[in-house]
């Protein structure tokens, strides 16, 4: 077996930064496990403890209102001893970061990002390594902060690049097994169905594709492809499901507390969405057709975004991450983390994005000042909620200008190859 040194070195890094944050700092994870950019209502560690702490008691983890977590995770948790809790834990979300970046390497090696099924990039050549990509991720601190304050999205973001991985890789199986764990989970990658669908059916199509031109038979079995998929995906949930409720002692009590929550927003916990303060305000007759409204409007980018880049699903893929960022109901910095994670893949694309200076400028400014406007909420009381919302509001826009401004650059990369004589000149929307 050959060992990539240079990514044995890379691992060894993150990995031995992680343990000195986590055994050398006592007091910073769990400092950061508080922190509300870090930690959602479905998310927190904390939460999962008092959760576990019933769970592992006899009683209902669902019965008070705190716990919104899939029980799954109460299951996994609960098979390590209370008293090495915080020593195994920290092991536990480490492996969970190398082998997200372990994916995202592969993701790149496969250079899917730059010559998929259907589009190849005429900037196919500007691009980084996969492992430069790869120590962005690992390096990132906003996936460090995540790492080290231990959330539960670091399951789903894990889920999702293995998932993305698998369906490169054309093992569709394995692709929707990830996704229906991910979506079990958290629910919002549900979302990210109809994308990777795509990139499985472009992936099968690429292994069959000399044998389908010898055997014209086999293109009615393509048709099939996509339920095929679906009804693993379906399946796998189902049985997830089917496990939460004989590991609940035989209740569905959990699906309102894990979805529900989520679906309804109970819990207006501050975070850094947009979705908590506006409820706050909002009035107790209009909640239900804001909340459908709220979620139309997440939902309603996959289809449009399934149809305009058809020919790279992958980037559909990495959009609908950013897109659900920024407008998910609880989201946090572990989403922005994987966002930024398979961005770098579409470098070839980055001379053509127009705001960079601003967006980057304005998500420091938001990065800095977050902080200090929720202290001044909370514990100086010399501010308010709108303190801490305004500055959320400046991150959500400088995540939608990253994503706006990305869209913008695939788009015009597609049109410069389409039209080669244009490439390098401006154009203006009339």
């Amino acid at each position: 077996m050959v060992i990539d040194r240079r990514k044995a070195t890379l691992f060894a890094g993150a990995t031995v930064l992680r343990l000195v944050l986590f055994y050398g700092f006592s007091s910073l994870p769990q400092l950061l496990t508080g922190r509300v950019e870090i930690s959602t209502p479905v998310t927190s560690y904390k939460r999962l403890l008092e959760g576990l702490f019933l769970y592992t008691h006899g009683l209902s983890p669902y019965d008070g209102g705190v716990f919104f977590q899939a029980p799954l995770l109460l299951s996994l948790f609960s098979l390590i001893p209370f008293t090495l809790l915080s020593l195994v834990t920290p092991l536990l979300y480490i492996l969970l970061d190398l082998v997200s970046a372990n994916a995202l390497i592969q993701i790149a090696d496969s250079c899917e990002s730059t010559c998929s099924r259907l589009f190849i990039s005429p900037r196919k050549h500007v691009k980084w390594d996969s492992l430069t990509i790869g120590a962005a991720y690992l390096f990132n601190p906003l996936t460090i902060a995540t790492c080290v304050g231990r959330p539960t999205s670091v399951f789903t973001n894990c889920a999702i690049l293995l998932a993305t991985a698998k369906a490169i890789e054309g093992k569709y199986f394995n692709s929707m097994l990830a996704l229906a764990l991910a979506s079990y989970l958290s629910l919002y990658p549900a979302l990210l169905l109809p994308p990777l669908l795509l990139l499985c059916h472009d992936q099968q199509e690429k292994q069959d594709q000399n044998r389908l031109k010898i055997d014209s038979k086999d293109a009615s079995k393509l048709l099939s492809f996509i339920p095929m998929c679906f009804g693993v995906f379906i399946g796998a949930i189902s049985g997830l499901l089917y496990i939460s409720y004989l590991l609940t002692g035989g209740s569905w009590e959990f699906l309102s507390s894990t979805y529900g929550v989520q679906l309804l927003l109970p819990d207006l916990t501050p975070n850094v969405g947009l979705w908590w303060y506006f409820f706050i305000e909002m009035f107790d007759s209009f909640r239900e057709f804001f909340l459908g409204v709220f979620w139309l409007h997440l939902a309603g980018y996959v289809g449009g975004l399934c149809l305009r880049i058809r020919k790279q699903p992958l980037f559909v893929i990495t959009t609908m991450l950013g897109i659900c960022a920024v407008f998910k109901p609880y989201p946090s910095i572990s989403d922005v983390s994987l966002y930024f994670g398979l961005l770098p893949l579409y470098r070839h694309v980055f001379p053509l994005m127009r705001y960079t200076f601003f967006a980057v400028a304005t998500l420091l400014y938001a990065t800095l000042l977050g902080p200090a406007f929720y202290y001044l909420w909370i514990y100086a009381g010399s501010g308010n909620a709108n303190f801490f919302y305004a500055i959320t509001l400046v991150w959500s826009l400088g995540l939608s200008v990253v994503v706006a401004d990305s869209l913008f650059a695939v788009l015009r990369d597609e049109w410069e190859f389409d039209r080669p004589e244009m490439k390098g000149k401006d154009v203006r929307r009339i």
